[in-house]
């Protein structure tokens, strides 16, 4: 393992700044690209807004938020991808779309800003309510709406996991609002019943990519011996000893993004150990300004996509060192019941 691999959790400084190069990547609008010049989605556009929260930069999350707030569709959805000009793929993916509940519950643990909790749950609550009409008579959600809203055919785990979570949160934000929606109740726990047993068809089969391996386990609905053992079950296939997780199974593709989700879902069913291991790995994806590399390939060492340094990459690694620190309001998001 590289001297940089063993250099452990980020101090402030270095979070604060791997926070403030996201927050310099923000548009006038709030929308946080990728990159400079390029799109955004609301899935990890709410990750960077959830990540520059965790370094006190509150203000530019908020006004993430407020792009999210002016964005949405009257029935409550977002389009996939966004440029600063306009919408770049009109689809609906559902799992994008759920992923505010999950962003403002975050934000409300960290500020206890009960005005802002009020004023977000309505662009919550269509949300959520949008993304369970594709749900499945198994509890699966169908991934996505083409453009004319036609559902797609089938359910992806890797977005059914995140759904589960997202919708949990939005279940205590619900609460917390004074607006309980317990007709979600059923539908959460048809929806995590779906994610631990993978029916036989549920399911895309999506086995060569790391998220349909760690997710379950991140978003919840897989712990305890029964997570334990899911990511023992896999763990060969997505490490790389020293460098990190790949993306694919079958391609020796490392990222910040997957190696630092995997890391969180390994603190959740308490293998520390492991999670800060992984953790350490992202240290070679670090630049000296504070960003992160979205990738590295192997054995030759060199950045993919080529040149791309990402904010949805650094969000990542923000949140899994908040995770691993344990000091913040949000730090157990992925770890404990939301609202629990």
């Amino acid at each position: 393992m590289t001297e940089a691999a063993t250099r452990g959790l980020l101090t402030l400084d270095q979070a604060t700044q791997t926070a403030e190069s996201i927050a310099e990547w923000q548009l006038p609008s709030g929308m946080i690209p990728w990159v400079p010049g390029g799109h955004a989605d609301p899935w990890n556009h709410v990750e960077a807004a959830m990540a520059i929260a965790t370094a006190g930069l509150v203000e530019n999350s908020e006004r993430a938020y407020e792009w999210l707030v002016a964005t949405q569709l009257p029935d409550g959805s977002w389009h996939q991808y966004y440029t600063e000009d306009g919408v770049e793929q009109d689809k609906f993916d559902a799992n994008v779309i759920a992923y505010i509940a999950t962003g403002v519950w975050q934000h409300y643990l960290i500020t206890n800003d009960s005005g802002f909790a009020e004023t977000m749950f309505p662009i919550v609550e269509r949300a959520i309510d949008w993304v369970f009409e594709l749900q499945q008579p198994g509890g699966e959600i169908l991934w996505a709406r083409h453009a004319d809203g036609t559902p797609w055919t089938f359910a992806l785990l890797t977005g059914s996991s995140s759904m589960f979570h997202s919708a949990r949160c939005a279940y205590a934000l619900s609460t917390v609002v004074g607006r309980t929606r317990e007709d979600w109740l059923a539908r959460i726990e048809r929806l995590g019943a779906a994610v631990r047993a993978e029916p036989e068809g549920a399911f895309a089969p999506k086995n060569r990519w790391a998220m349909d391996w760690y997710y379950p386990v991140l978003s919840g609905a897989v712990r305890g011996q029964p997570g334990i053992d899911r990511l023992n079950a896999r763990r060969d296939n997505f490490t790389l000893e020293g460098f990190g997780i790949k993306c694919v199974g079958d391609r020796p593709w490392v990222t910040a993004a997957e190696t630092s989700e995997c890391a969180i879902a390994h603190l959740a069913i308490g293998d520390r150990a492991t999670a800060e291991a992984l953790f350490n790995t992202t240290w070679r994806l670090r630049e000296p300004g504070g960003r992160y590399w979205t990738g590295e390939v192997h054995p030759e060492q060199v950045h993919f996509p080529g040149g791309e340094m990402s904010t949805y990459s650094s969000a990542a690694v923000l949140l899994a060192n908040d995770a691993l620190r344990g000091e913040s309001a949000s730090s157990r998001i992925f770890i404990d019941e939301p609202g629990a």
